[in-house]
């Protein structure tokens, strides 16, 4: 994570929100009376439903089991083999 004052931040505004699209950066912006952070709209909507599966009883252990399991047991011959 890139960190910069909020004086930079306002003369870079455009080129720091296009950096959090284009490239997925997550930037935090410095203040005399805290930090926030700045990241693409995708990025956070993926990290409030991340949050929201991980709060779901057992989908964190359905997610392990999947990928704990052989590529193998997903492959099932085609009918017309």
């Amino acid at each position: 994570m890139v960190t910069i004052n909020i004086s930079n931040a306002r003369n870079e505004l455009y080129k720091i929100a296009d950096s959090c699209i284009k490239y997925n950066d997550v930037v935090n912006i410095s203040t005399k009376a805290g930090n926030v952070v700045m990241m693409s709209e995708e990025d956070y909507k993926n990290l409030i439903e991340s949050l929201y599966l991980a709060g779901v009883p057992g989908v964190y252990e359905d997610i392990e089991k999947v990928v704990n399991t052989p590529t193998s047991e997903f492959i099932k011959e085609a009918p017309w083999k």
